[in-house]
């Protein structure tokens, strides 16, 4: 249902910097306009009834309805299947349409689906609400023990889904041993990306099925629009399209589409400041008195820094997690104090935000759920930004001096 409109695919053999720049769009065709044009526009015209028909029929290629398809949006999909090193994506809203979407689309009521027990809060609260409520059985593991998921698998079992590393903890999976115990059972393997980006990781290249990204964060990387990412093989990414895009409707507006691909342009350039810079923050953090622990994969001190240097690329990502010796008290006080650092619940934008998961972001987990998901209600979690690193910890300095 839709048509490329002059944009080209995959650069091949060229670069992460140079795909992020060109892949998936070419100068407009008819105009010459460098950029992708914004079309802003909800349908689209036939030329006769005949090709309307064969469109809707899926027998000729072109666009119907923004809701199907919208040339922003496809320069946006090719573009992000290139990055990953799918065959297709799929663009949304927002993360939780592109998850809930794969959800939808991939589990009925009597199946029964693996999830990682340390996941965002909104997605564990849609598969202990909706999905059960439809009939669908979850069951939570570890993460980081396969032979838990494995343990788990029944005949029924339809998908397992994680992210890696896992939000807000940065407990990882280890994605090779995952695909070798779900692939011959028949599991469809579900990655969330967000945390990592396809510059510093790809899923896909481990032997994983489906990758989703909220594309708000670290795609986006400005702050300034919502938006998801699916990205999968062909036959896949076309169930979701007819399934999860076209009937339960969580697509993206071809403005919010534009943002995501002026964003990614950049996504190598900032995720190499956003590396380095939490890796400093990180090391700065671990050698504080006041610091009682630093989750950080980047870190030695992390219980899977080796696999962390295995599956990652170009770095480690810009989050970081970590407890003070006074406990909640003494977060909640850092977090009241910093002034560089600001206190909202997003990551990937360009400045350094920090918050509280167990009131905030993971507010849906019960006390239990906290502690087996390895979540410490004192824990405070870091996105580190592109400011200068010297003057994050400055700011941090001053908030734990007080």
């Amino acid at each position: 249902m839709t048509a490329e409109h002059g944009k080209k695919g995959s650069q091949g053999d060229a670069g992460f910097f140079t795909r992020a720049v060109h892949s998936g769009h070419g100068p407009d065709e008819g105009t010459g306009a460098l950029q992708v044009p914004i079309y802003q526009t909800s349908t689209f015209v036939f030329p006769d009834v005949d090709e309307g028909a064969a469109r809707f029929a899926g027998e000729s290629d072109g666009y119907i309805y923004s809701r199907l398809g919208n040339p922003t949006t496809t320069a946006l999909e090719i573009k992000l299947a290139d990055l990953e090193g799918g065959d297709a994506a799929c663009a949304f809203g927002s993360g939780m349409a592109a998850t809930t979407a794969v959800f939808f689309t991939l589990a009925s009521a009597g199946d029964h689906v693996i999830s990682a027990g340390t996941i965002y809060g909104c997605t564990r609260s849609f598969l202990n609400g909706i999905f059960k409520r439809m009939g669908v059985d979850v069951t939570y593991v570890d993460c980081t023990k396969p032979e838990e998921l494995e343990a788990a698998i029944r005949p029924n079992t339809r998908f397992y889904f994680f992210e890696t590393p896992a939000n807000p903890n940065l407990a990882m999976v280890d994605m090779e041993a995952v695909a070798e115990i779900c692939r011959p059972r028949g599991v469809v393997t579900i990655c969330d990306n967000t945390f990592m980006s396809p510059y510093c990781q790809r899923p896909l290249e481990w032997g994983i099925d489906i990758v989703v990204h909220s594309a708000t964060k670290f795609i986006c990387g400005h702050g300034d629009t919502l938006g998801g990412i699916v990205v999968g093989d062909d036959d896949f990414m076309a169930e979701l399209k007819e399934q999860g895009l076209k009937d339960i409707g969580g697509m993206i507006g071809p403005f919010g589409a534009w943002l995501l691909l002026r964003g990614v342009k950049t996504l190598p350039l900032r995720m190499e400041r956003h590396n380095a810079n939490a890796m400093a923050v990180a090391e700065w953090l671990e050698a504080h008195p006041a610091v009682d622990r630093v989750y950080y994969p980047g870190l030695p001190s992390h219980p899977q820094h080796e696999l962390a240097k295995r599956q990652m690329m170009h770095g480690f990502g810009a989050m970081i997690a970590f407890e003070l010796k006074g406990g909640f008290d003494a977060g909640k006080s850092l977090m009241n104090q910093v002034d560089l650092c600001t206190l909202a619940v997003s990551l990937g934008d360009l400045e350094t935000l920090i918050q509280h998961p167990a009131s905030m972001t993971h507010s849906t987990f019960s006390e239990e759920d906290l502690a087996t998901a390895g979540i410490d209600v004192g824990l405070v979690r870091l996105a580190i930004g592109i400011e200068n690193p010297e003057d994050i910890i400055a700011d941090l300095e001053q908030g734990l001096a007080k």
